[in-house]
């Protein structure tokens, strides 16, 4: 008797092991995989060619030659390193274009992974297509409230460059401390100046700061001397664009050709790389450009700067971005470690919650997936240094006047 009951009773347990190993099914193998692919649709020709070539490329290169002369990223589920491929398709400066290169990536190529076009409004345009098919976007050269709200329904969206909510109100306590009365304000007429140029004439409004002059003018303008003229004319005293490199380039050509001088002449975007004191040699001395950071700003900054140069032999030569760009993808690659696999919600979910150090320093997005810890908001170039000039502890040197233009 006590034999058949120790017998049914191991029938009954290889019976209720069958039924659960039959519910839950053999496990899934994963596909062999030798490299992790990462897509970009982004602007190697066109009007925005020159800023994605020079401003955001190098800095995604030198992440990828980094990660891959570490033998790759380390993914658990697959027990092992795995280097990074690069694959990237020219939106030719098109959104249109950027939109289905962006989405022949996901779908048809199946990459792992995106990297970001360049610009505000190629971001406004990549983010639903990133969100619609669960793919992680981490913001690069773009910044822009919208795109702060917008993002608030895409959890797959991140963004890493200042706002207007963070510059503007910076750039106003600098006017200020400088003494501005009066000023002229220009700008892009797209995302990035229409929202910059609204928030900087409301913070305005209750200051003792006359605005004088507020002019737009379109992608691929060829002539921005009208509207020097005019600020020269309104007696302005600090002239502030809204802009892009090119624009930058171009507005500092012709102020210095027809010797209008301001006391404070900055821009959003231009001023903070390399190639603006290149071209200008000593009439930047004193310009002012929009994102901050130097080799004082951390010993990691230091570094990465270093680093730079040894990995491509060239100076580094963006002030603005690049450092925050590849701390951002220093945390991503941390992530991706951290949740060990390559799904995109999972890590997507640590990306959101988790701090890790970069290059930057101590790297977090807040409840929004915005990233909040800015090396710097505007800077200024002072006897070849491109200093932070925000009010507060990351100040690596106070504001000056810009003084005229040398003389030839």
């Amino acid at each position: 008797m006590k034999n058949k009951t120790v017998l049914g009773l191991f029938v009954f347990m290889l019976a209720v092991v069958f039924l659960v190993g039959s519910a839950c099914g053999p496990k899934k193998e994963l596909p062999p995989k030798d490299k992790i692919v990462i897509g970009q649709a982004a602007s190697l020709s066109g009007p925005l060619a020159p800023s994605h070539g020079f401003v955001s490329a190098p800095y995604y290169d030198l992440w990828i030659k980094d990660v891959n002369a570490a033998g790759g990223i380390y993914v658990k589920e697959y027990g092992k390193k795995l280097p990074v491929e690069l694959k990237v398709y020219d939106d030719k400066s098109d959104i249109g274009t950027m939109t289905r290169l962006l989405e022949k990536l996901i779908v048809e190529d199946k990459v792992d992974f995106i990297l970001p076009p360049w610009g505000t409004a190629m971001h406004f345009a990549a983010a639903p297509i990133a969100n619609k098919y669960g793919y992680i976007l981490i913001g690069g050269a773009a910044g822009a409230m919208k795109l702060k709200d917008f993002g608030a329904g895409l959890p797959y969206y991140f963004q890493t460059l200042n706002f207007a909510e963070t510059q503007i109100p910076v750039l106003v306590d600098i006017l200020e401390e400088l003494g501005v009365k009066k000023i002229a304000i220009i700008y892009m007429d797209d995302l990035h100046g229409a929202e910059n140029n609204e928030a900087m004439v409301a913070a305005l409004e209750d200051q003792e700061i006359d605005v004088v002059m507020v002019e737009s003018y379109p992608m691929g303008v060829k002539d921005l001397s009208p509207m020097l003229k005019k600020a020269k004319s309104l007696k302005a005293d600090a002239f502030i664009g809204f802009s892009y490199p090119d624009e930058v380039m171009l507005a500092t050509g012709q102020a210095i050709a027809l010797d209008i001088n301001f006391k404070v002449f900055g821009f959003s975007v231009g001023p903070a790389f390399t190639f603006y004191p290149g071209a200008f040699g000593p009439a930047a001395e004193g310009v002012i450009g929009g994102g901050a950071w130097n080799e004082k700003s951390s010993p990691g900054a230091k570094a990465l700067s270093e680093h730079f140069k040894e990995v491509t032999g060239q100076p580094m030569g963006n002030y603005w971005g690049a450092l925050t760009w590849y701390s951002s993808l220093q945390h991503f690659q941390q992530a991706i470690e951290k949740a060990g696999t390559l799904n995109q919600e999972k890590i997507r979910d640590v990306m959101a919650k988790k701090k890790f150090d970069t290059a930057l320093g101590p790297f977090w997005y807040d409840e929004r997936r915005i990233f909040v810890n800015h090396p710097g908001n505007w800077g200024q170039w002072q006897k070849g240094v491109f200093e932070v000039i925000d009010p507060g502890e990351k100040r690596t040197a106070p504001p000056i006047l810009k003084p005229d233009w040398p003389k030839k």
